[in-house]
């Protein structure tokens, strides 16, 4: 419990002092800002560390990280809270009117960008003169496809993004999250089975299609049935404090009860946002009640992405600095957007034969798929070895890229290539 709160008030107390320094000074986006100073902390922590070996800056930075569970603390306590306050502010109606070009992005092309992701990192590696073996590369090729909801939606607060494409890129990074973590952990079953020279298991086709059902069917039944509760609850009541209460009893049971049924929690907290934000927030709510909520998730949403991102700066001194990987890490940038724009080119070109698409729409959505803490924390969340080493320092340097660079860029790429009556 000690540490709890010592890491807790060491990391709100960061956030304060790099998000006040961006705000007075860099006057970047503020997800961006906070990545971009912890980055350069810890650098200077590591630089300090080999001009001056015996103050032990840097191995006592990557000790107090090591000590904080990145993974356990996205994809067990923060994740559930973002992706609820993420689908609360979407509209379901502009997602059900794109719900085809969705579906197919977050399900179809999340493969496609697996499969080439994975096959373009096993010859990185062939190139270099190094090995991962290839069942390991489809694990980071599912790991870095889904575009992470989270920068997505951070991101999308700043970029002037037409309502018909901002409903695709938010559409589709609430769910291809939950799809890709399927995809990871099958996957990954199978490279610790004894099929892919593991110690577990064997993994069939009938235990894969069981694996996935359970997975994301069962997580999108669990959240209806959870957010219907929720909605009947608060539309029995009229107090705004019990209400808000009852929202996060909502996110914070129905992501317990997903992981004791193994069930995808992310989906279902998608799926119950989706609910109470649209219907519930109309139907349920008084006036009243729908500003205090929407007030309160806004804040709890302000302050998990800034720990969050804070973090994903701070992590880059646990990553290895071997030089054939990051050789590999530079060939997996471009590979990875590569495998993205093949991911929205070939979907919406076949939805093109029967449907219109707002014009710059593929390399919108192309550049404006950020990756980000989800593929961090999957990375770390591998088996100790060479292989998560490695898996873990390319995963870096794409979604430093991806924040950085990309989220940067986004929004002049939108004034060039997109008309501006759309």
């Amino acid at each position: 419990m000690e540490n709890l709160s010592r890491d807790i008030a060491t990391l709100l107390g960061l956030a304060a002092v790099f998000g006040f320094l961006n705000h007075k000074f860099l006057h970047l986006p503020r997800t961006i800002g906070l990545v971009l100073i912890a980055m350069a902390a810890s650098l200077s922590a590591l630089a300090i560390d080999a001009l001056i070996p015996g103050w032990g800056v840097g191995p006592g930075l990557r000790a107090a990280l090591i000590e904080i569970d990145f993974t356990a603390a996205l994809m067990n306590g923060m994740l559930g809270f973002l992706l609820f306050a993420g689908a609360l502010h979407v509209d379901l109606a502009q997602l059900a009117a794109r719900r085809w070009p969705i579906a197919a992005m977050a399900t179809g092309g999340l493969l496609m960008s697996t499969a080439i992701v994975g096959g373009g990192i096993w010859l990185a590696f062939e190139l270099v003169g190094q090995s991962l073996p290839f069942i390991y590369c489809l694990v980071f090729g599912a790991l870095i496809s889904p575009t992470d909801p989270v920068a997505v939606l951070g991101i999308l607060k700043t970029a002037k993004v037409p309502a018909s494409l901002e409903a695709k890129i938010a559409g589709e990074s609430l769910f291809n999250d939950g799809v890709g973590v399927v995809v990871f952990l099958i996957l990954l079953a199978m490279a610790t089975s004894d099929a892919g020279h593991g110690s577990g298991e064997a993994i069939d086709a009938m235990g894969i299609a069981i694996l996935f059902l359970r997975e994301a069917v069962g997580g999108a039944i669990l959240g209806l049935a959870a957010g219907a509760i929720a909605f009947w609850a608060l539309r029995s009541i009229d107090e705004y404090n019990l209400e808000i209460i009852i929202t996060l009893a909502l996110v914070t049971v129905t992501y317990e009860i997903a992981h004791l049924l193994h069930t995808s929690g992310p989906i279902a907290v998608v799926v119950a946002g989706l609910l109470i934000g649209n219907h519930g927030t109309r139907l349920a709510m008084s006036e009243t009640t729908r500003n205090h909520l929407t007030n309160f998730w806004t804040l709890i949403d302000e302050i998990l992405n800034a720990v969050l991102f804070l973090l994903i700066g701070l992590e880059v001194v646990v990553i290895s600095m071997e030089p054939g990987l990051m050789w590999v890490a530079l060939i997996a940038i471009p590979l990875v957007l590569g495998a993205r724009f093949v991911a929205v080119a070939v979907p919406i070109g076949l939805l093109g034969l029967w449907r219109d698409f707002t014009k710059g729409a593929i390399p919108v959505l192309t550049w404006g798929g950020l990756r980000g803490g989800i593929s961090v924390a999957l990375a770390l969340s591998l088996p100790a070895g060479t292989e998560k080493d490695a898996i873990v320092t390319i995963c870096y340097a794409v979604v430093v890229f991806s924040i950085l660079v990309q989220g940067l860029t986004i929004s002049r790429l939108v004034d060039r290539v997109v008309p501006k009556d759309n």
